[in-house]
């Protein structure tokens, strides 16, 4: 009569933070209200800073000659489509579409993580420059709401990452 109960308060990990444990790469958990604008974590009146440090979405494009790619920026800003091709060796890279993007990344909008991708599908991560200037950022740990705050170096060398400039 007596099952184990789980424990409401401890969560369940992502692959993405059981990747980090593994890699032992320290980082802190968020769950978050989702945003119907980005699906990631927002406070207040949609600032995207959380707990002092920046937000960062992750988008995939496909390259004209590599095919997908994934640019992670701030999630004030906006990815430059031609400053990612020229990163990239692309002559043009394209969004990918909606309808495409779980199929082709793994993750629905809102939860696509740099990660998780690169771990299950190796496309290249392009960071924005603006990393650089912070010791932690924010990004999807593969569920919709739910972030993990890393140090962007960590980040870049787990995921093989490029640094550029990115934005428009």
């Amino acid at each position: 009569m007596s099952k184990k109960k789980k424990n409401k308060d401890k969560l369940d990990k992502t692959l993405v933070e059981k990747i980090l444990d593994q890699q032992k790469i320290a980082y802190e958990q968020h769950i978050s209200e989702i945003s119907e604008d980005h699906g990631v974590a927002q406070v207040g009146t949609g600032n995207p800073i959380l707990d002092g440090h920046p937000v960062y979405k992750t988008l995939a494009v496909n390259g004209n000659k590599t095919g997908p790619i994934v640019g992670v920026v701030p999630l004030s800003g906006h990815l430059d489509l031609k400053k990612i091709a020229k990163a990239s060796g692309n002559k043009k890279c394209e969004m990918i579409p909606l309808k495409q993007l779980e199929k082709t990344t793994g993750y629905v909008h809102g939860a696509n993580t740099p990660i998780g991708i690169y771990h299950s599908k190796k496309f290249p991560i392009f960071l924005d420059e603006s990393v650089l200037k912070e010791d932690g950022i924010w990004v999807s740990s593969g569920e919709v709401g739910r972030s993990i705050m890393v140090n962007p170096l960590d980040l870049q060398k787990l995921v093989k990452a490029t640094v550029a400039d990115l934005q428009e």
